[in-house]
């Protein structure tokens, strides 16, 4: 599968919709979520290094996001089984989605093909994307260093009217 020609949703755009289960195998719908700013962040792999490190950081600051009336969702391919004992493991307090077929990671353009020691796979870019109360990208992170990302979105959230 060539990715190359996926395309990132740009800032004004419209946010790709999407209903995925979380850890607790109950839908979360970006359509029900009007009128809050929505962080939607996609990673790798539940309960790996750089997805550990990114998922604590959203834990720690959430009461931040929250006091913004933000909700952060994390999403990666992984199960709900998955999610739900990355989640238990580490104490983390938003929501995981399980987006297995990758549809979702493929509307954000963020299904891609990758190398890693001469191999080639499609697999998730960690990105991340702050979605407006109007349901516009009001931000995008196209390639993120997970440790200290979550402050850098708290700050950006700074300027979104909630």
């Amino acid at each position: 599968m060539h990715r190359a020609e996926a395309k990132i949703p740009q800032v004004g755009q419209r946010a790709p919709a999407f209903s995925l289960a979380n850890e607790q195998g109950r839908e979360i719908a970006l359509a029900d979520l009007k009128h809050q700013p929505v962080v939607l962040y996609f990673y790798p792999r539940d309960d790996t290094p750089g997805c550990t490190i990114e998922a604590k950081g959203f834990r720690d600051n959430l009461q931040q996001f929250e006091q913004r009336g933000a909700l952060v969702l994390g999403v990666s391919p992984d199960s709900v089984d998955s999610h739900c004992k990355f989640a238990d493991k580490y104490g983390l307090n938003f929501h995981l989605l399980s987006d297995p077929s990758h549809a979702v990671a493929e509307k954000y353009g963020v299904w891609v093909e990758k190398n890693r020691y001469g191999k080639t796979y499609t697999g998730i870019q960690r990105a991340t994307f702050l979605i407006s109360p109007d349901g516009k990208i009001a931000k995008v992170w196209p390639n993120v260093t997970p440790d200290g990302h979550a402050k850098e979105v708290l700050d950006a959230i700074k300027g979104l009217a909630a």
